[in-house]
């Protein structure tokens, strides 16, 4: 559902920023401080926002091979943990309940 507002929000701020383009077809100087270039204010806009854009987009993808990273090394580092202690699991299933959880202390902090 997250994915669906962000690609709801996504559509309405590209839905703005077009509108607020096509208003602005004046042309302006932009200085690059070697160079000075004119070009319509609706290429400007909407470069800025494409570069903002994948800005936004690397960083989000970096957070992500960052978090799997972790994620990885965290899994190792348990099932290390756990070899070592000799500790095993059974495994929660998706079927589980909130009710199983509350009959079975173990499961919801393994330390007891």
């Amino acid at each position: 559902m997250k994915i669906q507002w962000s690609l709801i929000a996504g559509l309405v701020f590209a839905l703005l920023t077009a509108l607020f383009a096509v208003i602005n077809v004046n042309p302006v100087e932009v200085n690059f401080y070697f160079n000075v270039i004119s070009l319509p204010l609706i290429l400007l806009i909407i470069g800025c926002t494409l570069i903002g854009g994948i800005i936004v987009g690397s960083y989000g993808i970096y957070r992500q091979y960052k978090l799997q990273k972790e994620i990885k090394r965290l899994s190792n580092e348990l099932n290390h943990v756990m070899k070592e202690t000799g500790y095993s699991q059974s495994p929660i299933h998706a079927t589980t309940t909130h009710e199983d959880l509350k009959e079975e202390p173990s499961l919801v902090n393994p330390t007891e």
